[in-house]
């Protein structure tokens, strides 16, 4: 391991100035139906490859030898460039995702969302704070709209609220959308209740409207309305001009069946360390293939978004061997394979070490076979960081984008603390990792919450947000990935994938 390591220190520090804002909205959901599934052979499920099983062979060795980064300490391969660190300002709570547009880069915080202009990345430059708290504040941007998920309960819809017990029947949750046609003054313009708010949320935006997909999920009996059988998402309609009419047109259910708790995965005791599935924690869609693929706690779906306010599954895959907690998904660029990840510990606890193993925690890659409504998602081979990491760590599989690499699957990816990796998957079956950056454990002693949140790329460079040390910059230099940085965006919110090659 000593051969792939560099050690380095953040090279800048810039703080930025803060911007409030506040209004108000709501509205109502309704109901669907939608299709059944089928469950994969478990025979499937094959040990980790012989490439990264060596790369875990040098982890073990690394760590034997007294290798692992001290706290705070930032390493990386020698064809990774740790360009800068911005560290939190304003916004002091927990760093989430990320969306871009232009030279602008939106990021996510619990109390808000902060906007950078990363025209030049090696020095980025805050240009607003906005603070408007409620967890997890997802962020996506579609030209002058940027929309805000709020998944905690709420005195009300606007940016002043306060935070309040679930089971209070006037606690609002949902979208909130911002006009940010002034990029220094982002104006809160509408919101939309959903039942169960919006953990995560998805766009797909047509020329006159963005339809948003809202996933939303809680195994808390304390939420009333997200009780089983919540087995859908919340479809919203917004017209880009008049986002004050935005509006739930939909709630398509994704798993139908009889009983109160649906036809999604039982979880446990049924299947032992399984998450019951009560919703969905993420959906990522290609529109350019009409194509969505949804993270939906105990299973995996795929379905079809032709009709945007009508999603239809095609087919739906269950791993109860190694999966406990289907995240998020990332489809290849010709749309024959989809990275499913496990958010083993749901993201707090240390899961990349040899005690949990290379399996679990880790990346589920799927082909996918057959042709319209006949696809199948068929089960590769897993993915996991071969870098061991201390016991101090929450480190599981966690946000990434596809690096534009005509001919190539490759992808970017947060690990929480485990940091960002670059990995191939070009050959589904030996997937590998080709690059890395990471600090070391925010503490020596105490699990401690930290890491990257998102590490996508965009325009030539990795841009990540980390929980508690901020915002990073990274430079890839590697002739597998060269190519990527002749491929320019206009804008990218990583869960609505770009066709790069059209």
């Amino acid at each position: 391991m000593t051969s792939l390591r560099t050690t380095s220190t953040p090279r800048a520090r810039i703080r930025g100035l803060a911007v409030a804002t506040a209004a108000a909205g709501l509205l109502v959901s309704l109901l669907a139906a939608g299709p059944a599934a089928a469950t994969p052979d478990p025979g499937d499920a094959t040990a980790q490859t012989a490439a990264t099983a060596e790369q875990a062979s040098e982890a073990r060795a690394a760590i034997a030898a007294g290798e692992i980064p001290g706290v705070d300490e930032v390493v990386h391969s020698p064809n990774v460039e740790h360009l800068v660190n911005i560290p939190k300002d304003a916004l002091k709570g927990i760093n989430s995702d990320l969306a871009f547009q232009g030279r602008y880069a939106f990021a996510g915080n619990y109390d808000g969302f902060r906007i950078f202009d990363i025209s030049n990345p090696r020095s980025p430059r805050t240009v607003a704070q906005v603070l408007c708290p409620g967890s997890q504040n997802d962020v996506s941007v579609s030209g002058n709209l940027l929309f805000l998920s709020t998944d905690s309960s709420r005195s009300d819809n606007s940016c002043a609220s306060v935070p309040q017990p679930a089971s209070v029947k006037e606690s609002w949750e949902g979208m909130k959308i911002f006009d940010i046609s002034d990029i220094a003054n982002p104006r809160y313009v509408a919101s939309v209740e959903t039942n169960c708010g919006s953990h995560t949320h998805t766009i797909v935006p047509k020329r006159k409207d963005v339809y948003i997909y809202v996933s939303s999920y809680s195994p808390n009996a304390a939420f009333p309305d997200c009780q089983p059988p919540h087995d859908g998402i919340s479809v919203i309609k917004v017209p880009r001009k008049a986002p004050e009419l935005a509006k739930v047109v939909n709630f398509p259910v994704l798993f139908p069946g009889e009983g109160p708790d649906g036809g999604g995965n039982p979880g446990s005791p049924t299947n032992p360390g399984v998450s019951k599935t009560t919703g969905c924690h993420d959906l990522t869609v290609l529109p350019s293939e009409d194509l969505a693929a949804g993270a939906c706690m105990g299973d995996g779906i795929l379905f079809d978004i032709e009709d945007p306010e009508h999603p239809r599954v095609i087919d739906r895959v269950q791993d109860n061997v190694n999966f406990a907690f289907w995240h998020s998904a990332t489809f290849n660029q010709k749309a024959n394979k989809v990275v499913f990840t496990d958010e083993l510990g749901g993201g707090g606890a240390a899961t990349c070490n040899e005690t949990v193993g290379p399996n679990r925690g880790a990346d589920g890659i799927y082909d996918i076979v057959g042709k319209g409504d006949k696809r199948k998602l068929v089960f590769r081979s897993y993915f996991k960081i071969p870098r061991h990491q201390a016991d101090t760590e929450n480190c599981v599989a966690h946000n990434g984008s596809l690096i534009p690499v005509k001919g190539k699957d490759i992808m970017v990816q947060a690990w929480y603390q485990g940091g960002v990796s670059v990995w191939d998957f070009t050959d589904s079956r030996r997937p590998k990792e080709i690059a890395y950056f990471e600090r070391g454990p925010v503490s020596a002693t105490t699990l401690a919450t930290g890491g990257s949140w998102s590490a996508y790329y965009y325009n030539g460079y990795i841009y990540s947000n980390d929980i508690a040390k901020g915002f990073d910059v990274l430079k890839l230099s590697d002739k597998r990935t060269d190519k990527a940085a002749r491929v320019r965006l206009d804008e990218l919110n990583v869960q609505t994938q770009p066709d790069y090659f059209d």
